[in-house]
């Protein structure tokens, strides 16, 4: 028997040895008691009046919370089906509507084969425009809107920001009712919300949960995150729906779960309306999203690392790389330094570090405060905008191991550093790292190139020893590699 009918019986079976229960529990009383309890129960619950719940809420903001559907069309070139992990990333939310994932040998495949994908959406103003997640309505080529009233309406697609996976559409329709935004940033872990949308299709859903945490960041799911967790039920279909406080104002917007099954269990995450909001707002003003930009790559902080960079603690956001021409480079930021305010206010990682700047508006001047050699300096930095192709601020991660061995380095040539893509780099290349031993445990890999340590410059692999000869046994490293083009602190202990 398939799981999910097992599943169903078993819930049937359920229902259905509680309504045994209450049966048997009922007929074992005597008449007069059953009579008594019965009248007891009816006396009960004619004297108590209802409970409100969050009906108002819901009754408010439902009609403002839309159906999305998509028709696409699938490109394959070589007709061969679609890549499993391009097919599971878009139906994390559709619900498998994209049909098998392979073909039969001798079935005509079509190159161009349509495809149907659905989702929700929330309605922001009285003449038509809706935010929903860009993965909703991703490569449609027809966006179709049905309101909760049953009217229909073709939508029209008027900005993404793939970073974020948020997108607004727009229908040609007058005097809508809407969601009104709210403050996100005041909500509170245990406060409760309401998830509006449309799961499996089954339009109008709203689900109760709390805030189960806020800011969440470095979940790989987009490139810029600013996460509310919540256990409010989070299905297939609600993906750009409405998270809504008690008060049914908009604080986020439904976009991922996370889940071993494919459904609901119990964790869910919602773009937060700190950043929708000025996202939205720069899509319908300009069709695009105009971001701060320092040109900085970030990293985040443990306590080896803060030791090793003389903080008291694992606070602020590392500079792990300052690109050339850059307004960081113009301001004097340099590869090492720590931020740890901005504006004024703390910098608790680089994930923190990434939403001020991009909230910054472009031109303006921001004071930081940063760690440099163990001294406090202020650096004033003038925000520029940022390219569409950027990868700057990506916040990158290091581990830490126990010892620096079963380490094996080259002189890193012409002919390695072209391959690796490094032209320009120095350093030494490592070539071998061993199986268990303490530099892989360290993070260390095959193709690192090691450019300082303990912020000495390493250029070659006389460098390497030499520096290496002046460690004493269970002494931090500070070691400054190269992966592939971005810059990592790593600390290690020797």
């Amino acid at each position: 028997m398939p799981s999910y009918l097992r599943r169903t019986v078993s819930s049937i079976l359920g229902i259905g040895l509680v309504s045994g229960a209450l049966f048997w529990a009922v007929h074992s009383l005597t008449p007069s008691d059953a009579s008594t309890a019965l009248s007891q129960g009816a006396a009960a619950g004619s004297s108590a009046s209802p409970a409100p719940g969050f009906t108002d809420v819901a009754k408010r903001v439902t009609p403002a919370v839309v159906n999305i559907t998509t028709v696409m069309t699938e490109h394959v070139a070589d007709g061969s089906p679609v890549p499993d992990e391009f097919r599971e990333g878009l139906e994390e939310f559709f619900g498998k509507p994209f049909g098998p994932r392979g073909r039969r040998p001798g079935d005509p495949f079509d190159h161009r084969a349509p495809r149907r994908g659905q989702g929700s959406g929330v309605i922001i103003s009285p003449d038509g425009y809706i935010v929903t997640n860009n993965h909703v309505i991703a490569q449609a080529r027809e966006v179709s809107v049905t309101l909760p009233d049953k009217r229909e309406f073709r939508g029209k697609i008027i900005g993404v920001d793939p970073k974020s996976d948020l997108a607004v559409i727009k229908i040609n329709a007058g005097h809508l009712p809407t969601v009104t935004w709210g403050d996100a940033s005041s909500l509170q872990v245990g406060e409760y919300v309401l998830a509006v949308g449309n799961p499996f299709g089954f339009n109008s859903t709203v689900t109760l949960g709390i805030v189960s945490a806020v800011g969440r960041g470095q979940m790989g799911i987009t490139q810029y995150e600013d996460f509310i967790q919540t256990d409010a039920a989070i299905n297939p279909g609600n993906s750009g729906g409405a998270l809504v406080n008690t008060k049914g104002e908009l604080v986020g917007i439904n976009t991922a779960i996370f889940s071993q099954t494919g459904g609901y269990q119990g964790v869910g995450f919602a773009v937060s309306t700190t950043m929708a909001k000025p996202i939205y707002e720069s899509l319908i003003r300009s069709g695009k999203v105009v971001r701060g930009y320092l040109g900085i790559g970030l990293q985040g902080l443990n306590q080896d690392l803060a030791t090793a960079f003389g903080l008291k603690d694992a606070k602020g956001a590392l500079i792990s790389d300052v690109k050339a021409g850059s307004p960081a480079e113009q301001a004097g930021l340099k590869q090492g330094d720590v931020i740890v305010s901005y504006q004024g206010t703390s910098v608790e990682d680089g994930v923190a570090l990434q939403r001020l700047v991009t909230r910054t508006t472009v031109g303006a001047r921001v004071t930081l405060t940063v760690i440099r050699d163990g001294h406090e300096h202020e650096v004033t930095v003038r925000v520029g905008e940022q390219p569409d192709d950027s990868k700057v601020a990506k916040v990158q991660h290091g581990d830490v191991g126990d010892a620096l061995s079963g380490l094996v380095v080259e002189e890193l040539d012409q002919d390695r550093a072209r391959q690796l893509g490094l032209q320009g780099t120095q350093g030494v290349v490592v070539t071998r790292v061993d199986p268990d031993s303490g530099a892989e445990r360290a993070g260390l890999s095959a193709g690192d190139v090691i450019q300082e340590m303990n912020r000495r410059p390493i250029k070659s692999v006389k460098d390497f020893e030499m520096a290496s000869a002046d460690f004493k046994k269970g002494a931090s490293v500070l070691i400054l590699i190269n992966r592939r083009g971005n810059s990592l602190f790593v600390s290690v202990k020797v």
